[in-house]
């Protein structure tokens, strides 16, 4: 068989090693495998007719390629956020474009310029790894009648479908180490820390976050909140706190009461513009409503850089072995899964249900703005 490999949407640490164990349990059984570079953007840009395009988005992997990648975080497959079937007329390659007189308001949609490419490759089952939009493409292709097996992978926790997500847990860490960091600066200077964690619909790892660093308040983006309660909250808070601070921990796709998520820029292929400033604002309306002098600390890509920690490595590897199994043994629309704590596999139009958020009435304090965790037992190990 040829398997071809792809990872979309944002990078998290595990991707590597989840490419070098799929790559590993592949070939040592006599499989091929396939990497496509940049994503579904990769197979867009494939010109069967020109050789130039093949090397540059397609790379074959075994175990001599694959070695020493997983020594590092990010995708060395590097990735892309390129959504076949929403193809706007600037971003069409050229071998495409069948008119010069293009619309440039709409988009176009490739699927089956994809469906030749993966003919042309040869490409038996193709394994995407990647987010809820990365797999919504995937799963759409299985419903063209390409074998699809998805490994789900996003730091913000929430692919339908499956409790865990390669990436999570060391965004976790990484927010609960710069969190207990900004304290000493935020005690220093007797202020208010606004730490902007990402989570543009899941508030799941500011969530566990702040439930871990043990942050005053948290802010998720399932549930609006009102700035003056909130800065009300943080004056307490850091009046009750001997040294004298206090510190909240926001999600990037929080609102406010009647608000709207902040966004800049374009939208991508997926509909998404660039999150970010929420928590700016909210730091200086709470300034203006207190008086109270404000830290401002957007973590953003530090929270997805570096390499993996030991539970998203083990977790990545699982995954890959897994799905190597289910395309080797033709189980195609497929997602790898864990689910409460035992890994498994589901049926791949479970991804289609959209993202998935937190549970707000088991875990998070609406009126108090704080996680809620009162009796663990017989929870998964996030949860939920």
């Amino acid at each position: 068989m040829r398997i071809g490999i792809l990872t979309g949407g944002g990078d998290v640490p595990g991707l590597n090693a989840c490419i070098k164990a799929a790559v590993t349990r592949l070939v040592d059984e006599g499989h091929q495998a396939v990497g496509v570079r940049r994503g579904w953007g990769g197979l867009l840009s494939f010109d069967p007719d020109d050789p130039g395009t093949h090397e540059r988005y397609i790379v074959p992997l075994d175990r001599r390629i694959v070695r020493t990648i997983d020594r590092t975080g990010g995708t060395w497959l590097h990735t892309s956020r390129t959504n076949p079937r929403k193809v706007k007329w600037a971003d069409i390659p050229d071998f495409l474009r069948s008119s010069e007189n293009g619309d440039e308001k709409g988009t176009y949609d490739f699927t089956l310029h994809i469906l030749r490419v993966l003919e042309h490759l040869k490409i038996d089952a193709l394994m995407p790894i990647g987010g809820d939009d990365t797999l919504s493409y995937g799963l759409h292709l299985h419903n063209q009648g390409v074998p699809v097996i998805a490994i789900p992978k996003t730091m913000d926790n929430d692919v339908y479908g499956t409790d865990y997500c390669i990436g999570f847990s060391t965004a976790v860490t990484r927010s609960v180490e710069f969190i207990h960091q900004l304290r000493t600066s935020t005690g220093s200077h007797e202020r208010i820390a606004v730490i902007e964690l990402f989570g543009r619909y899941s508030g799941e790892t500011t969530l566990i976050s702040a439930y871990l660093s043990g942050v005053d308040r948290a802010i998720i983006s399932e549930v609006p909140f009102d700035a003056q309660k909130l800065a009300d909250f943080l004056v307490a808070d850091k009046h009750a706190n001997p040294s004298h601070y206090a510190m909240v921990a926001i999600s990037e796709g929080a609102t406010m009461i009647g608000g709207e998520v902040i966004q800049v820029g374009q939208a991508d292929a997926f509909g998404h513009k660039k999150l970010g400033g929420i928590g700016a604002w909210t730091g200086d309306t709470i300034k203006q409503l207190t008086g109270e002098n404000i830290i401002y600390q957007q973590l953003a890509y530090l929270m997805r850089s570096g390499a993996p920690d030991s539970l998203d490595l083990m977790v990545a590897v699982n995954f890959a072995v897994m799905a190597a199994d289910l395309a080797m043994g033709k189980s195609y629309g497929r997602m790898v899964a864990l689910r409460n704590g035992i890994y498994t596999n589901v049926n791949l139009t479970l991804t289609g249900e959209g993202p998935r958020r937190v549970d707000v009435k088991q875990l998070y304090d609406e009126q108090n703005y704080r996680p809620k965790v009162r009796h663990v037992d017989g929870k998964p190990m996030f949860l939920y």
